[in-house]
């Protein structure tokens, strides 16, 4: 069960949600015996990305991926969520990442690596090299928009985590300069 897609119609549109678990331990994986995480079994996962969308169906895909605390992207991260949505996906997105990840579009697909912390109680984070950042308390809440049968677009809403897993929107200069970090990091292809 852990597999199927949820199939949603709502007012003449037609979305499917599919998600895998691509990081580790493998333990909250499910199992015949117990519930759990989707394994990340690429051909079959890829396979029904596609077989969704020749449904009529439009893909959303999420990720919980493997962890990092940079805003960029890894490398063989950017290669799995591109194989999504060259499989059909109108809209691919991490849900794994502790700080916001950067974004592009790629084919026509929307993709967000990673919307940072929602409801967690990370504030700060010691990097490998000693130094804090606090980019554990920012985080992105994404509203994409259907009307029709089609995606029109993203809203991007951004948070800012106070007193341990309370958000609160930012302010329109800390929004500023978030979203100046992020797109300057994005890759926009001129879609």
């Amino acid at each position: 069960d852990a597999s199927k897609p949820l199939l949603i119609e709502n007012h003449g549109n037609k979305i499917a949600f599919l998600g895998c678990n691509a990081g580790e331990p493998p333990e909250p994986y499910a199992t015949d015996t117990q519930p759990g995480a989707n394994p990340c079994i690429w051909t079959q996962f890829l396979a029904q990305i596609n077989q969704v969308r020749q449904q009529g169906y439009l893909p959303i895909v999420t990720f919980q991926y493997k962890e990092g605390y940079s805003p960029m992207v890894m490398p063989w991260q950017k290669l799995d969520f591109e194989r999504a949505a060259a499989a059909g996906a109108v809209i691919v997105s991490g849900s794994q990442s502790h700080v916001p990840l950067q974004m592009e579009f790629y084919q026509g697909t929307f993709i967000h690596y990673g919307l940072g912390n929602l409801f967690f109680d990370q504030m700060r984070y010691t990097l490998p090299n000693g130094s804090i950042t606090d980019w554990t308390a920012r985080e992105f809440i994404d509203r994409h928009i259907f009307y029709d049968g089609r995606y029109l677009g993203v809203e991007l809403f951004t948070a800012l985590l106070e007193d341990y897993a309370r958000p609160r929107p930012m302010r329109a200069a800390e929004r500023t300069k978030f979203l100046q970090t992020i797109f300057s990091l994005s890759q926009w292809s001129g879609e």
